[in-house]
């Protein structure tokens, strides 16, 4: 099933993808051991939009947000970032793509120890050798209220003070594209509602793009569009959904997967 987003919302940059796929499929094993995780997928994410991705466990979203991502490799089909295509470059060429134009937000930190938050912050962009812009880190670090804890290091830190430098660290340096697996998993409701309030007014005020995998229909409310995925392929879509609404699509789910 190919999305309908571009049809559906005038995009930036002319109305061209920030990312797509065709006919993306995922095999892991062979022979009768073979997982098929994604299944000829077609895929259109708009620029300058928020998109959700929503499934059961083992429908195919992470796996799909990590091959647009060029953190995966495909077993069939294509996948673009902008105009680059993610499936033809070499590892030095997509190490470069990784860091200069997309945002990671894990529900692993993958903080260093060793450094403070505001140096975890903007570690890639010192390996990239670029300066931060100063009103931007800084509109990134009051949102998600780390002023107070920038000298500490990630040890010192509670569990959703490590995942606010985390997310703080994938959108410090604009990137074309970010990718959120389950951020809100690790803080609370206040701290979750914050950072899902910040997300939208990156996608609203700034244009950024907003990719994020979540099983939670209150976080999916915040996108402009939610796909749903099932054994591998995107089956059903929302556009401008309520938390109220993901939830009765969510049902259905629940209800096929009865004996």
């Amino acid at each position: 099933m190919s999305t309908q987003a571009e049809k559906t919302r005038e995009a930036p940059e002319g109305g061209r993808p920030a990312a797509r796929a065709r006919s993306l499929t995922k095999t892991y094993g062979s022979g009768e051991a073979a997982v098929v995780a994604l299944d000829s997928v077609d895929v259109d994410i708009a620029a300058g939009r928020f998109t959700a991705v929503m499934g059961p466990s083992g429908s195919g979203k992470s796996t799909l947000m990590h091959c647009l991502a060029g953190l995966d490799s495909v077993t069939d089909g294509r996948v673009w970032v902008g105009d680059t295509e993610v499936t033809g470059l070499d590892d030095r060429r997509l190490t470069r793509l990784r860091r200069d134009e997309i945002g990671f937000v894990f529900q692993s930190f993958n903080l260093l120890p060793t450094l403070t938050a505001l140096e975890n912050i903007t570690l890639p962009m010192d390996i990239a050798g670029r300066r931060p812009e100063p009103g931007w880190l800084d509109t990134v670090i009051d949102a998600l209220r780390l002023h107070d804890r920038l000298e500490h290091r990630p040890t010192q830190l509670s569990g959703g003070q490590q995942q606010r430098v985390a997310i703080a660290r994938a959108l410090a340096s604009r990137p074309r594209l970010i990718f959120a697996d389950e951020p809100t998993g690790n803080l609370d409701s206040r701290s979750g509602l914050h950072l899902l309030e910040f997300l939208r007014r990156a996608v609203d005020e700034l244009g950024q793009t907003v990719v994020m995998v979540t099983h939670d229909p209150v976080a999916a409310a915040h996108s402009d569009l939610v796909l749903f995925l099932a054994d591998g392929r995107i089956v059903d879509e929302m556009s401008e959904p309520t938390a109220g609404a993901v939830l009765e699509r969510m049902k259905r789910f629940d209800t096929v997967r009865q004996p």
